[in-house]
């Protein structure tokens, strides 16, 4: 049902969204001649004067009160402009009579956006020494980066498919690879907030959300220069894993709803089996104490980013050449060499062909499981050469046990 005054409701939300701007701002006006123009007062009314300015006269007379509200913000600032340099509290002031004028259409809206400007006022001096003491030059540059990706470049690329086959949708192959960038910047973060105190463990899986094969000869370096980090280490390799098998769910979910169903067991059994094994290690390794280690530098590689779009491209037009020519043998040689290099580039190539009916779901599990096969074999290839014996008994089992329960999944539940 619909509530019997809309409008009263939609004043109390202008009411509301006034009231708690202004309960920070007044918190922070200070007191005496020196004390700021704007205080809980001026803010409630400015909102109320917002939502009023609608009812009466429409978005028209809004406008005129905006202006009003910034020419009276514009005089308060350069009047304290000696005291207090900041133009937050004007801003603030005529957010908040925009604010009000939007609760009178769009309530829920308004009250988010009013909830979101009072946290930011709040969160002020948290905001202030992250942006000044935590970030470096290279993260906020990949900020830049990932939102230029994610909102300047995807929505300019057709969501078509070109090429030979049609096998190239551009909208497709971006958005998979600002989820990887997304994905590698959460794990970046992790590590950066985490950092070693909690062990290697956790910090494996967070980087391997990165690059889990990375992470393994990471992981060996450090198991080799120290050997009273060996289980720690150990433990961190093989939940690397664990972000290998997170990752595929989530890049199958974007591309291929279908081939992620088929899938679903065998991942499943193989994560769990990797978070398994790891948890072993885990419990002696959080017993090792681990040098305090700064995980500064880049969220993720552009570079990598751009070669994964390239060789995701290549994959998709191999898949599907061979696919017309050979049939689906064809595309389960593509998908294992491809997971050499990487799993997920890969299993999106496979899952595109479903996602465009050149493939059957169940007929995607066996070269997606290939590739995860033979990117397990890479894995051990850098166990063995960045930690040497004792590192490489202890992870190879593991990623062997990893990987045999995921084609039992396929086997025995598929």
């Amino acid at each position: 049902m619909s509530p019997p005054y809309p409008l009263i409701l939609n004043l109390a939300v202008a009411l509301g969204i006034g009231l708690l701007i202004g309960i920070d701002r007044e918190r922070r006006k200070g007191e005496g001649p020196g004390r700021a123009a704007a205080g809980i007062r001026t803010f409630t009314i400015t909102s109320l004067c917002g939502a009023i300015a609608v009812i009466v006269g429409g978005d028209l007379l809004l406008a005129v009160v905006t202006v009003g509200v910034f020419a009276i913000a514009g005089l308060a600032y350069w009047q304290a402009r000696s005291q207090d340099p900041g133009l937050t509290t004007e801003a603030a002031l005529v957010a908040t009579a925009l604010l009000g004028g939007l609760a009178i259409h769009e309530p829920a809206v308004a009250a988010g956006l009013g909830v979101i400007v009072a946290g930011l006022l709040t969160a002020r001096t948290a905001i202030h020494r992250f942006v000044r003491s935590v970030l470096t030059e290279e993260e906020v540059r990949d900020g830049l980066i990932f939102a230029a990706a994610t909102l300047v470049v995807l929505p300019l690329l057709p969501d078509r498919a070109i090429g030979p086959y049609g096998a190239l949708n551009p909208r497709t192959i971006w958005i998979v690879v600002v989820l990887v960038m997304g994905v590698s910047a959460l794990g970046y973060i992790a590590v950066r907030i985490v950092g070693a105190r909690f062990g290697l463990p956790l910090a494996g899986l967070a980087s391997g959300f990165v690059s889990s094969v990375a992470t393994i000869g990471a992981m060996g370096a450090r198991a080799a220069r120290n050997g009273n980090l060996l289980r720690a280490a150990v433990a961190g390799a093989v939940l690397s894993t664990v972000a290998t098998f997170v990752q595929l769910v989530v890049l199958l979910a974007a591309t291929s709803t279908a081939t992620l169903t088929a899938l679903s067991v065998p991942l499943a059994c193989g994560g769990v089996t990797a978070l398994l094994y790891g948890g072993v290690f885990t419990g002696m390794a959080l017993r090792h104490k681990v040098e305090q280690q700064d995980e500064v530098g880049h969220a993720f590689s552009l570079r990598s980013a751009l070669l994964f779009a390239a060789l995701l491209s290549v994959i998709l037009v191999a898949s599907a050449a061979l696919e017309d020519w050979f049939g689906n043998a064809g595309v389960l040689a593509v998908a294992g060499l491809a997971g050499l290099a990487d799993t997920h580039s890969a299993a999106i190539s496979v899952a595109s062909l479903v996602a465009s009916d050149r493939l059957g779901a169940q007929d995607a599990v066996v070269p997606i499981l290939a590739a995860l096969t033979t990117n397990t074999l890479t894995k051990a290839i850098f166990a063995i050469t960045g930690g040497g014996t004792a590192f490489a008994i202890r992870v190879i089992p593991g990623l062997i046990l990893v990987i045999a329960a995921a084609w039992a999944g396929a086997r025995f539940f598929g």
